[in-house]
């Protein structure tokens, strides 16, 4: 007793009862002893063991991993699960350990663990480690393809523009190289997936009075109960609640429409070919759809516009009340997908009119679903020189 009462003092009042330079060699000691114990903990959690001792691991993504060429290559270079998803840099490395933390909370709550589980998140988890790899431009890939070892004579003539002009931006792999270790997530009808997954499915309980952004191009109905369709409703147009039932909403669709047949095309302004809406004939035609409130001529094409509401039915979902989180998604698509070939020119250096006949000349060359295509060439041309005089 009486020697643990003077272990007891020492550790109290150390100053007390040792010398400075035992003090600091013990300090100096128990560092070493906590650094190691740490580090070592660490690094056994940055194994592939460790990685696959989840089952759902081991039986999804594991098992497609050794069906690519990061499993077996003709050099034998093997990238194991850590080698790609924990940074080597030490203080990333500490930040995706405490983001790990996630994972560990869907593993208790046993989120992924059957097959179908897996593939219903499959998108959201691939979407998240997109934009990881995004943010640290594709920092884990390029610990082991490096732009400046690349031997240019020993790929084709398409695949060296490509890398070259990639390696000149130092972009980042993903853009163009998403699924090259394990499946796409499975898109079936789905459209925008990557979109939906970043904005949301849209807003609940929408308000009366409110005014709301399609975050996907919706089609139009006539009423709250028909499945006739009446029209669509393109992306990123804004519209006003009119009146609520079920999951229909009523919307008023502001904006121009020529005065040629029915005039069942509505633009986002004066002018401008940039598309809000397209009714069917007869839904231009019926009564209480469509109000005309002034009529202007375009004194470059001598045709007559008219200012118009649209007072029509869409369903209720992909609704959301800020847009600039979709304008944000197709600033980055716009400078990802479109710089792969060449530099992309700035979003000003065209006008809203111009835009949709360089973008379409465009598209052909890279992947992307229609929805995603009507949101970017939306966003070049709303922020087109029409818009900004700052570029001429």
């Amino acid at each position: 007793m009486k020697w643990f009462i003077n272990i007891w003092r020492t550790l109290n009042q150390p100053a007390k009862y040792l010398t400075l330079g035992t003090i600091s060699l013990s300090a100096f000691l128990m560092g070493i002893i906590f650094w190691g114990g740490f580090n070592t903990a660490l690094e056994l959690t940055n194994t592939e063991e460790f990685c696959i001792s989840c089952h759902s691991m081991e039986s999804k993504p594991y098992q497609e991993l050794q069906q690519t060429v990061h499993w077996s290559n003709h050099s034998g270079v093997r990238a194991t699960c850590p080698d790609c998803h924990v940074p080597h840099n030490w203080s990333r490395k500490i930040g995706r350990k405490i983001e790990a933390s996630h994972d560990m909370w869907g593993w208790l709550m046993q989120t992924v663990n059957t097959e179908e589980k897996f593939e219903a998140k499959r998108l959201e988890m691939a979407s998240r480690e997109w934009k990881r790899f995004d943010r640290d431009d594709s920092l884990a890939c390029k610990n082991c393809h490096n732009y400046d070892s690349m031997n240019w004579g020993d790929m084709s003539k398409l695949a060296q523009k490509q890398m070259k002009r990639a390696a000149e931006i130092n972009q980042s792999c993903v853009d163009c190289h998403k699924g090259i270790a394990h499946k796409l997530p499975d898109m079936g009808t789905a459209r925008a997936p990557e979109l939906i997954a970043q904005v949301g499915s849209g807003e609940t309980g929408l308000v009366v009075g409110a005014q709301y952004f399609t975050a996907l191009t919706k089609p139009l109905y006539f009423n709250q109960n028909t499945d006739v369709e009446a029209g669509t409703l393109n992306i990123a147009t804004k519209v006003t609640v009119l009146e609520t039932n079920g999951s229909r909403v009523q919307v008023g669709i502001n904006g121009w429409r020529k005065n040629i047949g029915a005039g069942r095309v509505i633009y986002f302004d004066f002018g401008l070919n940039i598309l809000s809406a397209q009714l069917t004939k007869a839904a231009a035609l019926e009564d209480g759809v469509m109000e005309v409130f002034e009529e202007k001529q375009d004194p470059m094409t001598g045709l007559t516009w008219q200012r118009v509401e649209a007072k029509i039915w869409t369903d209720s979902d992909y609704l959301v009340n800020d847009l600039q989180p979709l304008w944000d998604y197709a600033r980055d698509t716009y400078t990802s997908s479109c710089s792969v070939c060449h530099t992309q020119p700035a979003e000003a250096h065209f006008d809203a009119n111009s835009w949709p006949g360089m973008f379409q000349g465009m598209i052909a060359f890279v992947n992307m679903d229609q929805d995603t295509q009507a949101l970017v060439q939306k966003y070049l041309q709303e922020h087109s020189s029409t818009f900004d005089k700052s570029a001429h």
